[in-house]
């Protein structure tokens, strides 16, 4: 059979439909991202249990409860660079099987350092899980789809977050608060099972490292027959290459280092709102006087709305990126407030506490996306896991500032004032980004790889 000498992989997924093979690498992603939020979040949930059982105060919740957050820090800064260094499969596949191992063995804590310690495990699998997960899936979507597919797979962190609340919300009660660990560390075990089986290396990645051709064929095959005639692969990229440089030089390049920045602080103030959220609204809520399990309920709420990210992602692909999730922010920072005014009136609560969660989770779920798209290959990995990684402090941030706000008796309406300003700043550092990298057009300014193959 003759072929042709040379394909452009990222031309050959943009020319090609949308594949049942990306597809079910996408369903692989998203579930793992759905699983990451509901074992990050899950600590919040059981919080008021662990509260009643073992008899110790708010404030010393906050290690249990920073704990995770501390090692999704530290998982995300060491596997960016890992993954540019030895592939996006063999990080996920390790790190969904470290934080299943770590949460399963949480649901037998006798103590509260014993939680802590097995929470900061957990949190490392956690960390190292979602960038790389991001990372591959922006790898295997056509440009025009790329914010799009990124923020709809990143949906089931807030998904798994919420649905976590509606479960804990039914299961402590029946059996226990153990009961949500145990489940949050069978089901990631089971899927390492299906990630073994069936999960492709980065195609992407592979034509970087000039890895054999038979296996970028073998994968570009997968999604359509004509990758069969392909002779060598070689692809462009649209953000500019620093050459011969590692993930992290690149991240904190010249040409980077501006937007890297601003990723990091967007980033890490939109988790401040989320984790001061998700961590304490249970217990604020409960202390303003409502019942334990509707405290829970309405705190569900909160990341269960973060599908509004799929709409922001096309608007993402047709528009101004940066300028699309600012506006998100501001718009975040004004509900977040409004929380705080709304606790005597509980149907109004319901209502804000979506809404602010609505636009939260859209323009937090969307970055990922605006990291993938905006570093070369060479330095995605580091680039994506970088900006989760530093952002993750602020979820750190959150919890510990509430914490602190509560011991100085701030009032619930004082609280998220104090909460949403960290939108405001989101929404800034942004701009600043678009001001430094102004964004180009898709398919501008490419830089060709030489050419993988024989």
């Amino acid at each position: 059979m003759s072929r042709s000498p040379n394909v452009n992989v990222q031309t050959f997924i943009n020319e090609h439909p949308f594949s049942p093979f990306q597809w079910l690498i996408f369903g692989m992603c998203f579930v793992i991202v759905l699983l990451d939020g509901f074992d990050t979040a899950a600590i919040g949930f059981i919080a008021p249990s662990l509260v009643t059982e073992w008899h110790i105060s708010r404030p010393a919740l906050a290690p249990v409860l920073s704990a995770a957050l501390f090692g999704l820090a530290a998982g995300a800064l060491l596997s960016g660079p890992l993954s540019d260094r030895l592939g996006r499969r063999a990080m996920l596949l390790s790190s969904v099987i470290v934080f299943g191992v770590a949460c399963f063995a949480s649901a037998y804590s006798d103590s509260l350092e014993h939680l802590t310690t097995l929470r900061f495990i957990t949190g490392l699998g956690l960390g190292a899980a979602m960038p790389n997960a991001v990372t591959m899936m922006s790898e295997f979507c056509p440009d025009n789809r790329r914010a799009t597919l990124i923020n709809l797979m990143f949906c089931g962190f807030p998904l798994g977050a919420a649905f976590g609340g509606f479960l804990a919300a039914w299961m402590i009660p029946h059996f226990g608060w153990r009961s949500v660990l145990f489940l949050g560390g069978v089901a990631p075990l089971a899927l390492a099972v299906l990630l073994l089986l069936t999960l492709p290396e980065s195609v992407r990645y592979m034509v970087a490292k000039s890895k054999p051709v038979e296996k970028i064929r073998a994968t570009l095959a997968r999604i359509s027959d004509d990758a069969r005639n392909a002779g060598s692969f070689f692809m462009t990229e649209a953000a500019p290459t620093v050459q011969g440089q590692s993930g992290m030089s690149v991240v904190l390049s010249r040409s980077y280092v501006i937007g890297s920045i601003m990723l990091w602080l967007a980033y890490f103030m939109g988790l401040v709102i989320f984790y001061a959220s998700i961590n304490w609204m249970p217990i604020l809520l409960k202390e303003s006087g409502l019942t334990p399990q509707r405290a829970t309920l309405i705190s569900a709420l909160f990341p269960l709305g973060g599908v509004g990210a799929v709409l922001l992602g096309v608007l993402m692909d047709k528009f101004n990126a940066n300028r699309v999730i600012a506006a998100c922010y501001a718009l975040t920072a004004v509900s977040v407030y409004c929380i705080g005014q709304a606790v005597g009136n509980v149907g109004l609560l319901v209502l804000v506490v979506f809404l602010a969660g609505v636009l939260m989770n859209t323009a937090q779920s969307s970055m990922p996306a605006l990291a993938a798209a905006f570093y070369p290959t060479q330095g995605r990995g580091t680039g994506v896991a970088w900006m989760l990684g530093i952002g993750r402090f602020g979820g750190i941030a959150g919890s510990f500032l509430v914490a602190e706000l509560t011991r100085l008796h701030f009032s619930f309406g004082g609280i998220f004032a104090v909460i949403s300003v960290a939108g405001l700043v989101s929404a800034v550092a942004l701009l600043i980004k678009q001001a430094a990298h102004p964004q180009r057009a898709v398919g501008a300014d490419l830089k060709a790889t030489g050419p993988v193959g024989h």
